[in-house]
């Protein structure tokens, strides 16, 4: 399997991307002894359009490490998602919104040309577990990390992808658990990446 893995990481005094950097070096050190080609790229540094575009043709699987910004992707991510996914529409990705002009109200984001591939989040949180998932926590009031996260999971349906689960990090700031995660994300790589199939998981 040919997997790509985006280091979304964006540079701050607080944040100098040592987990970020740790985590892509250890999901490709692992895929790589399963057997798997990788190529990671840094969302954050210089990049050649055509060639990503190219990548994710190239990949089966694309891992995306991303440190969570105020709900979100950083914004470095979000230009090279900017730049790179929209080339794609062109039909590299997809066939621009999936729409005809027999049904031009029907069928929205069902275009897709990645049909067949699979996509995973890796999520760093400064939030708590427990933030998630509970009607009584003041933020997300019950959500999850993939409600939260949906926007990114539609971008990449909108690709025709398939949603792999999503692994997450917590409290990485104040309440660090590194060695837990490391031994965590190992499981959960052995768990996918060595399954026969693959199905879409629900995301609503």
């Amino acid at each position: 399997m040919n997997i790509l893995i985006l280091n979304c990481h964006q540079y701050y005094a607080f944040s100098e991307g040592k987990l970020s950097q740790t985590l892509v070096e250890l999901m490709t050190v692992q895929l790589e002894a399963m057997g798997h080609a990788v190529r990671t790229v840094a969302t954050s540094g210089e990049f050649a359009v055509e060639t990503e575009v190219a990548n994710h043709q190239w990949a089966d699987t694309v891992i995306l490490q991303i440190p969570v910004n105020w709900m979100g992707i950083p914004w470095s991510a979000k230009r090279y998602m900017d730049e790179v996914y929209t080339a794609g529409t062109a039909g590299a990705f997809c066939n621009n919104d999936g729409r005809t002009s027999e049904a031009p109200k029907k069928n929205y984001g069902n275009g897709g040309t990645l049909t067949g591939k699979t996509y995973m989040l890796s999520l760093t949180f400064n939030a708590p577990s427990e933030a998630f998932n509970d009607p009584s926590e003041y933020l997300f009031q019950g959500k999850s990390v993939d409600d939260l996260f949906f926007p990114q999971h539609m971008n990449f349906r909108f690709f025709g992808m398939t949603g792999l689960p999503t692994f997450a990090c917590y409290d990485v700031l104040k309440n660090p658990e590194n060695e837990q995660d490391f031994e965590r994300l190992s499981t959960h790589l052995n768990e996918i990446f060595e399954r026969s199939s693959v199905t879409d998981k629900e995301l609503v």
